[in-house]
C-alpha cells in the first residue's frame, strides 16, 4: 500500500434499513457509524456535505445486532478416528455468510496437533480479515494445555483469552478430572480473570457419562465460585441431561449453552426442540445460550467406547434454529435474539461493547431479508459479508 492512499477511504459509514432491533424493536432505522462503533441512530441521518461518508441503502432488510458464536473449532476439531478424520480450519467468509461478528475459539479433544499457539494464530487471523475472534486457552484434558505454562497469565497477559475450555467431564474422553482438581482450575481462571477485568468462565464440554451435570452441581453448592463463572455446553446431547439442565438452570441461576446440532440422533434434542422444553420448564430466556460447535467432530462410538464414525458440524444449523424458533413463534424477533447475541455477550462479558445496537457499542450489525437470512454482515463498521 502506497503512503496516503487511505485518504480517499470513507471514514463513516451510514446504514439506512427498513427496520431496527437492538434486539428490541426501534423507530429509528438509520445507523451511523464512527471508528468502528454506533455514533448515532436515529430517522434520516444526515452528515455534512463533502464528509466522506460510505451510504449503504438497505431499505428491504432489518437490522440487528451481529451473532455471537462461543464455541467454534476455528482451527478444526476431530482427531478421533486417527489423522485422516482431523477436522478443516473455518473461514472468515463462512462465519460472516450466517450474520456472525463474534466467535470464540476452541480446543477439543485434539490438543497435540493444534496447541494454544495455534488456536491464537488463527483467532488473530479471523480478527485480521474482520471477524471479532477470542479464544478459550485450554482444551478436553487435565492439566490443560496454555499459552504461557499458567491459566492465570493467559488471562492476565494475553488479551484474546476469555476463558478456559472446552474442559471435558462426563465423557471417555475426559481426563476424568477429580472434584479437587475442578475446582482448582476454576478458581485460577477466576482469579486471573479479576486481575484482567475479564469474565474468566469456565466452558464446560458435558459427555454422555451418567455423572452428568453432578461436578458442576458440586462446584457450586460446596464453594463460593459464582454460577456465571461455569458454562455447561452440549447439554442437549440426549433427553436426560437436557432435564438435569432445566433443573441446573433453576436451582443456581445458573446459564446453559445449547449445541445447534444438524443431525441429533436418536437421543439427542435440536437447539430448536430443546430451547421450547427448557422454556416450558420454566428455565428464563436469559438463561439459554445456542452455540454452534462448528468445524468440530461429531464423532460416533460403540457400546464398547471403539470408534465407528464422524461427521463435521457446521454453522448452519444454528442460524436455522434460531430462524424457526422465530417462524414458529416460540419467540418474537427480539427475544429470540438473545439466544445468539445478548445473553451470549452477557455470558462471555462483553455485554458493554456487544450484543446490542446502541449508540457507543461496537459496530457488529447483522442485515436480514423477510426470510431471517443474512445479507450483510458488519463488524466494527466494516462489512465482511456481502450477499
Amino acid at each position: 500500500m502506497t503512503p496516503g492512499s487511505n485518504r480517499n477511504r470513507p471514514l463513516l459509514t451510514l446504514l439506512r434499513v427498513g427496520r431496527l432491533y437492538a434486539p428490541e424493536p426501534h423507530e429509528e432505522t438509520d445507523l451511523l457509524i464512527a471508528d468502528g462503533r454506533i455514533a448515532a441512530l436515529g430517522r434520516n441521518l444526515a452528515v455534512p456535505e463533502g464528509w466522506p461518508v460510505n451510504l449503504v441503502e438497505a431499505r428491504e432488510l432489518t437490522a440487528v445486532p451481529a451473532f455471537i458464536d462461543q464455541h467454534v473449532h476455528v482451527t478444526g476439531g476431530g482427531g478421533e478416528g486417527g489423522f485422516v478424520t482431523r477436522c478443516p480450519e473455518i473461514t472468515a467468509t463462512e462465519i460472516a455468510a450466517m450474520g456472525i461478528g463474534t466467535v470464540v475459539g476452541v480446543l477439543g479433544t485434539d490438543s497435540l496437533s493444534r496447541s494454544p499457539a495455534d488456536l491464537l494464530a488463527k483467532v488473530r487471523g479471523l480478527r485480521a480479515e474482520g471477524i471479532a475472534a477470542y479464544l478459550y486457552t485450554g482444551a478436553y484434558r487435565v492439566p490443560p494445555p496454555t499459552l504461557t505454562g499458567d491459566l492465570q497469565r493467559d488471562l492476565a497477559w494475553i488479551p484474546e483469552v476469555i476463558g478456559l475450555g472446552e474442559l471435558a467431564i462426563s465423557d471417555h474422553r475426559s481426563s476424568q478430572p477429580r472434584q479437587d482438581e475442578i475446582e482448582r482450575l476454576v478458581s485460577d481462571v477466576r482469579v486471573g480473570a479479576l486481575l484482567a477485568g475479564k469474565r474468566g468462565i469456565c466452558h464446560f464440554h458435558v459427555g454422555d457419562g451418567d455423572r452428568g451435570l453432578e461436578p458442576l452441581r458440586r462446584l457450586l453448592s460446596e464453594t463460593e465460585i459464582p454460577a456465571d463463572q461455569v458454562i455447561p455446553t452440549h447439554v442437549n446431547r440426549r433427553r436426560a441431561l437436557l432435564d438435569e439442565a432445566a433443573d441446573y438452570a433453576l436451582t443456581f441461576g445458573a446459564s446453559i449453552d445449547l449445541t445447534a446440532f444438524e443431525e441429533p440422533g436418536e437421543e439427542g434434542l435440536s437447539a430448536f426442540d430443546a430451547v421450547v422444553l427448557l422454556l416450558g420448564r420454566g428455565v428464563p430466556k436469559e438463561r439459554i445460550t445456542i452455540s454452534s460447535d462448528c468445524n468440530g467432530s461429531l464423532p460416533e462410538f460403540d457400546a464398547q467406547g471403539g470408534y465407528i464414525g464422524m461427521r463435521v458440524a457446521r454453522n448452519t444449523a444454528l442460524i436455522a434454529d434460531w430462524q424457526r424458533l422465530v417462524r414458529e413463534d416460540i419467540l418474537p424477533l427480539e427475544q429470540a435474539l438473545d439466544l445468539i447475541a445478548g445473553n451470549v455477550a452477557r455470558v462471555l462479558g462483553l455485554q458493554a461493547r456487544k450484543g446490542r445496537l446502541a449508540v457507543g457499542f461496537d459496530a457488529d450489525v447483522t442485515l436480514l431479508d423477510g426470510e431471517l437470512q443474512p445479507r450483510k454482515t458488519f463488524v466494527a463498521g466494516r462489512c465482511v459479508h456481502e450477499g
